[in-house]
């Protein structure tokens, strides 16, 4: 099912065009109304007039989180108050959060962005869905909320983690799709089993699952535990909420951007220099549709790709890679640019794990150094017993090695592991997890 077939299917010079105008409209706009991008614009010596479309976008000055930080906590809101009818904001977990706005025809637009997503993961109208995402001034809760009931599916806003009350649901209320983050799928999997309920008896069979990166080694564990299809959303509080990009349930190999409201690009994150289809580099979004809030050349700090091939499910919206990590959470080991979903993607594929882990990283004699604590799984400790991850057991040691092994083809460099036991490793309980203690 397509659910905007006029849009999602429009070629490629039918999009240029629209998104030419639009451009064009939203450099004005900011500058005669945004005070921080009129400073910006005569300090570059940009004449607004002068924007005429894509080919002028990276005459745009880029905007940073600092700067909505910076502008705390309406400054960077291009209408009065009075037509400003929803605000959401980041959790501020490393300073002042970052604030959004959105008018009504911002939330009308959002709630389109998000029923076309749920078309995408193979929803249809009269679906039960249960949305686990959170609700509050996190985006992610409301805007699924929204985009379900304009596509007309059943919604149950259960919000997020009280596993327990997941499933009931999930068995009482016949749920057909459901809304989490990756890791949350996992733990409910392992919950389902753990309470003797078998995931191929329930009648979901579509997970909308986003809010943090995954691998799509995860997304074979995660189908094969639940019985269900697995597709990746994608979005962020600043852009929108939920709904930015989602993949086809048909094709499953990268997001459809909605680019007739969020104009994407890829630029080197260091230099700034824009770079082509199939590159990796850091996603830039410029909202060109936007009321309240919207933002010139937007750096994510999320890095991925661009492919602007038509998909085998009909679309022709560009699609962008799955977010292989952020510029920002990137480690750099002896010289080494490494991010946890290639630890993840690596570890996926030995059948005595887990997809559960833990990353230490410390510095020692000046020289970072990654611990690796990968969680075995039941059926492993019961073949050693509990007391082999302590003692030496040589089957420990022989996993141990192997994993070592692994992960050196994979990253390149030599990493200690430690293996420890079910349940060890952090868990989701609904909102995003952190697999990452820093201790240097």
């Amino acid at each position: 099912m397509i659910w905007n077939e006029k849009i999602e299917t429009m070629s490629r010079d039918e999009m240029t065009d629209l998104q030419n105008g639009r451009i064009a409209n939203i450099a004005k706009y900011v500058y005669e109304r945004v005070p921080f991008y009129t400073k910006k614009f005569d300090e570059m010596g940009i004449n607004p007039d002068d924007i005429k479309g894509l080919e002028d976008l990276h005459k745009l000055p880029f905007t940073k989180k600092t700067d909505l930080r910076d502008n705390y906590p309406f400054g960077l809101f291009a209408v009065p108050m009075e037509e400003v009818v929803r605000v959401h904001a980041s959790s501020g977990t490393t300073g002042k959060p970052t604030v959004v706005g959105y008018t009504r025809d911002d939330i009308d637009m959002w709630a389109e962005v998000c029923a076309r997503s749920f078309a995408m993961s193979g929803a249809n109208p009269g679906d039960m869905f249960q949305n686990a995402y959170g609700y509050g001034l996190f985006t992610g809760g409301l805007g699924m909320h929204y985009g379900a009931e304009k596509m007309g599916l059943n919604t149950i806003p259960v919000s997020g983690g009280n596993t327990a009350r997941q499933m009931t649901l999930l068995q009482d209320f016949q749920t057909k799709v459901m809304a989490c983050t990756p890791s949350y799928a996992l733990t409910l999997a392992d919950a389902l089993v753990n309470a003797g309920i078998n995931p191929e008896d329930l009648p979901v069979r579509n997970f909308i699952l986003g809010a943090e990166p995954w691998t799509d080694e995860m997304r074979e564990e995660i189908e094969a535990k639940l019985h269900a299809n697995a597709v990746n959303i994608y979005g962020l509080s600043e852009i929108i909420g939920p709904g930015v990009s989602c993949e086809s349930v048909e094709a499953k190999d990268g997001m459809h951007i909605m680019e007739d409201h969020f104009v994407p690009e890829i630029i080197n994150p260091e230099t700034g220099e824009v770079l082509a289809d199939g590159e990796v580099g850091e996603l830039v979004f410029t909202t060109v549709t936007k009321q309240a809030m919207p933002l010139i050349r937007y750096r994510t700090g999320d890095l991925c790709s661009l492919n602007r091939e038509p998909s085998v499910c009909g679309r022709t919206l560009v699609r962008m890679s799955r977010v292989l990590g952020r510029a920002d959470d990137m480690l750099i080991i002896r010289g080494v640019n490494v991010f946890p979903s290639q630890i993840e993607a690596a570890m996926l594929g030995i059948e005595e794990l887990s997809p559960h882990y833990r990353l230490i990283v410390t510095q020692q004699d000046r020289l970072d150094r990654i611990e690796v604590q990968p969680e075995v799984t039941k059926a492993f400790i019961e073949r050693v017993g509990e007391e082999a991850l302590t003692g030496g057991h040589t089957a420990v040691t022989s996993l141990q090695k192997k994993i070592e092994a692994t992960l050196k083809e994979s990253l390149l460099i030599s990493t200690k592991v430690t293996l420890i036991g079910p349940g060890e490793a952090p868990r989701s309980e609904g909102g995003k997890i952190n697999r990452v203690e820093d201790r240097r």
